[in-house]
């Protein structure tokens, strides 16, 4: 199954779906591979192909706590599109992952050269972010909240 029938490249117009497509390179990351690092630089992103990779955020005295786990057709790494471009979460491949890969540089100068493509891009990555911190949120309270402050209602 393609992933641009769904996921993150489904949510954009054709032209622009394709207009991204045109940076991507594949690549492969073995099972425990450490993607990246809570506040590392954040000079590239990823469209999940296939495999899982989880997000985690730094607890102080605790160990990394996961907040999220992403497969396939899901976009891996936001930082990359607003300074001061560092990564606000961690993230490690639970098993083997493909993915298509993006240079961050590129892109951001595509987005400013086609307003619409930037917009569209800029959106569907809003769109994740405001699903992610909710994730984020919700995994915190139900691990470090008192009991009843996580997501679930009632």
């Amino acid at each position: 199954m393609s992933v641009a029938r769904y996921g993150f490249l489904g949510a954009l117009a054709p032209l622009h779906r394709e207009r991204l497509l045109a940076f991507a390179r594949e690549v492969r990351f073995p099972a425990e591979t450490r993607v990246f690092e809570e506040a590392g630089p954040a000079d590239r992103f990823w469209l999940v192909r296939s495999g899982l990779v989880a997000l985690d955020i730094h607890v102080p005295g605790r160990r990394a706590t996961v907040v999220e786990t992403l497969g396939q057709g899901e976009l891996l790494g936001w930082s990359w599109l607003f300074e001061p471009y560092r990564w606000h979460l961690g993230a490690r491949c639970h098993a083997g992952v493909t993915a298509y890969e993006f240079d961050a540089d590129p892109i951001r100068a595509a987005c400013e050269e086609d307003t619409d493509f930037g917009l569209a891009l800029t959106h569907c990555v809003a769109e994740v972010i405001a699903r992610r911190l909710k994730a984020t949120r919700t995994r915190l309270l139900d691990l470090y909240g008192p009991p009843g402050s996580g997501g679930a209602t009632p």
